[in-house]
């Protein structure tokens, strides 16, 4: 994972709704000293060596000295305006005893590989470092991202996986951007294309941005395991540490999930999240990531049967977890007092300490109306609910009677309403038999998390 100081998170300021920024970061530059076996860039005594059967495209910014250059069967120099090689004439006394130098094999670089890119919000982001955490699956370029590859820069990618094609908003190449389908195709089957990306997946450009306000799925989990396949999970000292969806590695810290409904925009959420918690100064270590996700629903726990979207804030800081905890908990919290105003129906969390906690608070976004009953064939007059409760406060022997627990739905009649409009969307079922309301005290998805 990348780690830049000032990285901190301006981690989220960006909404799902908009496009990121994926900007490839290894190159084929002649000029970039990793690339050299020997660490730095050849000089005037030095025999440069490109593998005979690699196709390799390499960009050149300015003049070298060389004593010999041995070119590969396929490829390219692509030269900056005055750039160029030349032979020096005898020794050069800047450049040392001189050594056999090989230009490094990148045909291995995998486009699905989440540490060969960094995410901003804008271009100008990737140019100040401001860049974004984000789960592994979304750190590789998803649906609706543009992709930059720099400019002034070459570079060789392998875009193999299981599908045919991996689609994006645009693709950027030598600062020309790409976001035609069929301009796009020609270039790929140009000679830079072809030596640029190779692999058995044709990388397809012109996808239309997420125009969902409350974020667009990332797309990645098909290609989830090849992901994970290139992740070196560290090593980790949390009492229980956590799983966030779509990440390759259990992490110490926390997850909040939020539950929304209309009028929820996960852009103006991230914003406030940054402006209320991230600005601080006690929380500048944090890493965090916000996305929307699909849970599993289960029948009574067990029977899958759909899926619903939900958003997942990864709080990442490192340690034992205990700053993401904290941060967590302002997040509930606010949205226990607040949530109503962004379209926010509820909120929870697990920390890697073992702890969690709910602050569910279901807001009223409209109720469907009931359906009415059929009428009933008379019947002697039965006593009312409350009149059942009040003649029931006495038992046999004259004291009150236990009750065990109260049930809001049946001790309470009063507030029968209420608690059906509360909960009337998410707990009314609706079949040609009848109208069923589920126990608003048992709640299926209350298991402890499992990381």
């Amino acid at each position: 994972m990348l780690k830049t100081p000032d990285v901190l998170l301006l981690l989220c300021l960006v909404g799902a709704a908009n496009a990121l920024y994926k900007q490839w970061i290894p190159d084929t530059n002649y000029e970039n000293k990793t690339n050299w076996d020997k660490g730095a860039v050849p000089c005037g005594n030095d025999i440069v060596q490109f593998s005979a059967q690699r196709k390799v495209s390499v960009f050149v910014e300015t003049t070298h000295a060389v004593q010999e250059m041995k070119f590969p069967v396929d490829g390219e120099f692509i030269l900056n305006s005055g750039a160029g090689f030349y032979v020096v004439a005898g020794q050069d006394p800047s450049c040392g005893q001189g050594v056999v130098t090989q230009f490094k094999d990148s045909d291995s670089l995998q486009w699905f590989n989440p540490a060969l890119w960094q995410a901003a919000a804008t271009l100008d982001d990737l140019q100040r470092g401001n860049f974004l955490f984000s789960v592994h699956e979304e750190s590789v370029p998803c649906q609706y991202d543009d992709v930059v590859f720099k400019a002034l820069s070459s570079f060789s990618v392998d875009t193999s996986s299981s599908q045919s094609s991996i689609p994006v908003k645009s693709v950027s190449v030598q600062g020309k951007v790409f976001d035609s389908r069929s301009e796009f195709s020609q270039y790929l089957s140009s000679r830079s294309g072809q030596l640029q990306f190779h692999g058995s997946s044709a990388v397809t450009v012109g996808n239309p941005g997420c125009g969902d306000p409350t974020g667009c799925d990332c797309g990645n989990s098909v290609n989830h395991q090849r992901i994970c396949s290139s992740v070196k999970c560290a090593s980790l000292n949390c009492k229980k540490p956590l799983l966030p969806v779509g990440h390759c590695c259990e992490v110490c810290g926390a997850i909040v999930t939020i539950q929304y409904a209309a009028g929820f925009n996960l852009q103006t959420y991230r914003q406030r999240i940054y402006q209320l918690f991230l600005a601080l100064p006690k929380y500048k270590s944090i890493q965090l990531g916000m996305s929307k996700v699909f849970k599993s629903q289960r029948l009574m726990g067990i029977i899958p049967f759909g899926t619903s979207p939900e958003i997942q804030v990864a709080i990442v800081d490192g340690e034992k977890g205990t700053l993401s905890e904290n941060l967590a908990r302002d997040i509930v919290n606010d949205v226990d007092s607040h949530g109503s105003n962004f379209g926010i129906t509820g909120a929870g969390f697990q920390a890697s300490s073992g702890s969690s906690s709910e602050s569910w608070r279901w807001c009223r976004v409209g109720v469907p109306s009931l359906p009415s009953l059929p009428s009933m064939p008379s019947m002697p007059s039965m006593p009312s609910l409350s009149s059942l409760k009040r003649n029931t406060d006495i038992g046999e022997l004259g004291g009150p009677l236990d009750h065990g627990f109260e049930n809001p739905m049946f001790d309470k009649p009063e507030m029968l309403p209420d608690i059906l409009e509360a909960k009337a969307i998410n707990s009314i079922s609706m079949t040609q038999t009848g109208v069923y309301y589920i126990n608003p005290v048992y709640d299926e998805n209350e298991t402890d998390f499992n990381a």
